[in-house]
């Protein structure tokens, strides 16, 4: 899920938004792109997570830099806000929404990932859930307000053409905006997705190579940055074929189905380990609340398409091939010692 929402990203970074400054063929320039973030990462986390932090102040600038500039918009009495509520004719509310929702579980992405570094929180039973569940609520909330603004000023028809869909939104307020400004945010909110997705896929092939669940040769590194090189080489060649081979639509709706099948499985095991008992004071969701998930995201499968299960079951099949390697090679190893 990981490499594939990276090439997803690649992409819309080849587009629209790299157009305002550079004329170039996507498909190559998401290729150079997935390479740069490759060396980024490769440099090492403290490096990666610096970028993080500042561009993650500048594409949540960019975000409400939209919400306000629709708003000054709407209130001078331009654009449609009666469109937010309208649907397409002939199309039912219900298949409409699991169909956008589809797509908009891809603006989520990124929250599980979290976990991976809970260890380095303080009083992470107390300080993790709230962290969590407030990040969700604020970013819930910049989001519909993006939604709102955007299908106030420009028709849905016109978004869904779009491959800069917040650069059109922009443009279509007649403000003197640099166009060149905003693209430029954009793109950093691109590359800065990519190089956190991509961050997170190559450490957790090394965490699970090094647990011998996929190959142990995953977890070489360089010998002074100490960072997981060939895990990072092989998942960047990884998401350059997908990068070749897919659009990012197609890209975004396998990461939400792997996704799915990830969230699902973990809510399974919230069930099962509600039933360990443990001394400590620590966070505890009403069972309902798993259910619930479960229940959704069984939902939202079912509004995937068969090319998007093909691809996804492809990449699930070369999971469980790495992982009947690693685990072929451990038990070999095994019998050496015996």
């Amino acid at each position: 899920a990981g490499v594939t929402s990276a090439a997803g990203l690649s992409l819309a970074f080849a587009g629209d938004y790299l157009g305002a400054f550079l004329d170039t063929p996507a498909v190559p320039t998401a290729l150079v792109f997935l390479a740069i973030v490759a060396l980024l990462n490769a440099r090492g986390i403290k490096e990666s997570l610096g970028a993080n932090t500042v561009m993650t102040v500048i594409e949540v600038s960019g975000l409400l830099f939209v919400v306000v500039l629709a708003a000054r918009f709407l209130m001078s009495g331009q654009g449609e806000p009666s469109r937010v509520l309208e649907f397409a004719p002939g199309v039912s509310p219900a298949i409409a929404v699991l169909g956008a929702a589809l797509i908009a579980f891809y603006s989520f992405v990124g929250f599980e990932v979290s976990a991976n570094v809970a260890e380095e929180v303080k009083d992470v039973r107390r300080n993790y859930p709230r962290a969590l569940f407030g990040a969700l609520l604020v970013a819930g909330l910049v989001y519909v307000g993006v939604g709102i603004a955007a299908t106030a000023i420009l028709p849905p028809a016109a978004l869904a053409e779009s491959s800069a869909p917040l650069l059109d939104v922009v443009r279509a307020t007649g403000y003197a905006v640099p166009h060149w400004l905003f693209a430029a945010v954009a793109l950093v909110a691109v590359a800065n997705g990519a190089l956190l997705t991509m961050i997170m896929s190559s450490r957790l092939a090394y965490g699970m190579a090094d647990e011998g669940l996929l190959p142990s040769v995953l977890t070489r590194v360089l010998p002074e940055r100490r960072t997981p090189w060939l895990a990072i080489v092989l998942t960047t060649l990884l998401a350059m074929i997908l990068t070749v081979t897919g659009t990012l639509t197609a890209l975004a709706e396998t990461v939400v189905l792997l996704l799915l099948f990830v969230f699902m499985s973990t809510n399974v095991a919230v069930l099962v380990l509600r039933k360990d008992k443990i001394d400590a004071p620590h966070f505890r969701t009403p069972t309902l609340l798993p259910v619930l998930a479960i229940l959704s995201c069984l939902v939202l499968l079912s509004q995937q398409g068969a090319g998007t299960w093909l691809r996804a079951g492809l990449l699930m099949a070369l999971g469980a091939l790495l992982y009947g390697i690693g685990h072929w090679r451990k038990g070999r190893a095994a019998v050496s010692v015996d």
